[in-house]
């Protein structure tokens, strides 16, 4: 009998240990990918959706919205270097990048920027003058550039496209799921923009005053003229000498509409409105929200009717 017992206690333990051994491998199987911020954490939400192992997290907070003069913490670093693969925004949104590239070896970097037509200074810049095909070429210095990619939808399609085939690469064993998911994605996104492109085409005012420069991307795709921006970088509020040039300008121009981010305080917009004929309304550059693979659709439809309302 104690033999038996004997017996029953080492295959109990051996079945044990063997349990602990397959679940702790397969934790190591998982292929996790972490996004930059929120709206590159909605796409790959998309693309990932519903393939068995794959996980994708969101390394900045929802709160910090766009990565301006964002700083790497020691647990953003942490979870760098346990991701398979890095997805960022590209464009010199993420300024931090190259320092990553240089101290974590083999991170494997997909950059939803790549072929994709960079504004400066509200000029349009053709792929002649700007040298954006490599995708394992991370040494540009954007800073110059727009960065805010996808607030256009046809922008948006191309980064989406962009992380299919940065995922697929590192994980060709879904790649089939992968492009399934994306498919099915952009066949969502390109109803949107038909929707938004409909929904605009008869407007009667094509002028705007914006909050920062969010939305050029955005104003290119749609034919809208920004005429000003409120403020340059969130946060760089205009003196009272800025303030009465935009003041001037909305009186000059006659721009009936200033469109402040829910993100950020519109105390500026509140005092130029106050002084013109122009209102305030709001729209969602879609640097944060819920965690809702429909979030940019949801914001964008909203945004439709607020242009609507604002420029009919």
């Amino acid at each position: 009998m104690k033999k038996i017992l004997a017996l029953l206690l080492t295959t109990t333990i051996a079945v044990g240990f063997l349990s602990g051994c397959i679940r702790t491998n397969y934790q190591k199987e998982k292929v996790k990918f972490l996004a930059s911020f929120y709206p590159i954490y909605i796409m790959a939400l998309n693309i990932v959706d519903g393939v068995e192992g794959i996980e994708v997290d969101c390394m900045a907070e929802v709160q910090v919205g766009c990565l301006h003069d964002f700083k790497l913490s020691t647990d953003n670093m942490r979870d760098i270097e346990k991701s398979d693969g890095f997805i960022i925004n590209g464009a010199g949104m993420e300024g931090f990048i190259e320092d990553i590239a240089n101290r974590v070896d083999g991170l494997h970097i997909i950059d939803s920027s790549i072929g994709i037509n960079l504004l400066a200074n509200g000029h349009h810049h053709d792929e002649d003058e700007h040298d954006h095909e490599h995708e394992d070429e991370y040494n540009h210095d954007h800073g110059e550039y727009n960065a805010h990619l996808w607030v256009s939808v046809a922008n948006y399609i191309k980064q989406v496209e962009n992380i299919t085939e940065g995922i697929v690469k590192i994980d060709p064993a879904h790649e089939k799921e992968y492009r399934r998911n994306s498919k099915e994605y952009i066949a969502k996104l390109t109803k949107l923009q038909n929707e938004m492109e409909s929904g605009l085409a008869n407007i009667s005012d094509r002028n705007i005053i914006t909050f920062h420069e969010a939305f050029d991307y955005f104003a290119e795709e749609f034919n809208l003229n920004i005429v000003s921006v409120i403020e340059r970088e969130p946060g760089s509020e205009p003196n009272a000498k800025d303030l009465a040039s935009i003041i001037d300008l909305t009186n000059e121009t006659g721009v009936k509409a200033l469109f402040v981010e829910p993100q950020y305080p519109d105390t500026s917009a509140d005092i130029i409105a106050a002084e013109t004929d122009a209102k305030v309304y709001t729209l969602d550059p879609g640097v944060s929200g819920d965690m809702n693979k429909d979030a940019y659709i949801i914001m964008m439809q909203e945004n439709l009717k607020v242009l609507q309302k604002a420029l009919t």
